[in-house]
């Protein structure tokens, strides 16, 4: 039977899964929802550097290697599978399994769904709770992490599209809504973007937090997989 849940936007789907992870008691601490940061934080939709780029391979491709280092249900792991596999039927790029490559990504159920930014030269982990975690929109939002990607409303041109009603955000919340010094390869705000989060994401009265404009009533943060626009910003960072 179809988990009702599935056809939820990501946002949400992330918003449920890691509302019960708590820093204070040692669990893993979060910026902007679901991004692990580093000393190295890089500040990119595409990267501004080469450095956060999985390095493309003489034949044209992109590599990344993967392990799954938690015993998934023969049903989860198809879906995992099937989003690992969403990359290469539209890009240069290739989730391969890890044979004894030094860089490569290690999904494991943990607490919550969460990543890195970008290719950081060693293991790193995406984790990908068994419990809330296990959708096909959530799995492309957490791997478009690992290849350098932040969130649609963190853009540099967020404001130009997105107004922020930050009287509805909750307080310990408003920096998830930072912009970031993106480079955009000349593509637009995307509302329909896998990384673009709901009308409410963050919100501590059930109010929204995000109002596009000039059309206040347009869809936007309802994304169940990549858009057209992800996948042409994919493929003009890695140029592919």
């Amino acid at each position: 039977m179809e988990d009702p849940l599935s056809h939820l936007p990501v946002g949400e789907l992330i918003e449920r899964a890691n509302s019960k992870i708590n820093p204070a008691s040692g669990e893993t601490v979060l910026t902007e929802g679901d991004i692990v940061p580093t000393r190295n934080w890089k500040n990119a939709d595409p990267c501004t550097s080469t450095g956060c780029k999985w390095p493309k391979s003489p034949d044209g491709n992109v590599y990344v290697p993967y392990l799954i280092s938690y015993p998934y249900s023969a049903t989860q792991m198809q879906v995992i599978q099937k989003a690992l596999d969403s990359f290469s039927t539209v890009s240069c790029i290739h989730f391969i399994p890890r044979t004894n490559q030094k860089a490569y990504i290690n999904i494991k159920s943990i607490n919550g769904c969460w990543s890195l930014i970008g290719h950081t030269g060693s293991m790193q982990t995406v984790s990908l709770a068994q419990y809330g975690c296990i959708y096909h929109q959530i799995i492309q939002h957490e791997l478009l992490h690992v290849l350098g990607f932040h969130h649609e409303q963190s853009r540099s041109d967020r404001d130009k599209y997105i107004q922020v009603a930050w009287e509805n955000v909750s307080d310990d919340m408003k920096g998830n809504f930072n912009i970031k010094r993106t480079l955009n390869r000349g593509t637009s705000y995307d509302y329909n973007s896998v990384m673009q989060y709901q009308r409410t994401a963050f919100s501590k009265n059930g109010l929204p937090t995000m109002i596009p404009f000039p059309d206040p009533n347009v869809a936007f943060g309802q994304a169940t997989e990549m858009s057209q626009n992800d996948i042409t910003r994919l493929k003009l960072l890695y140029q592919c």
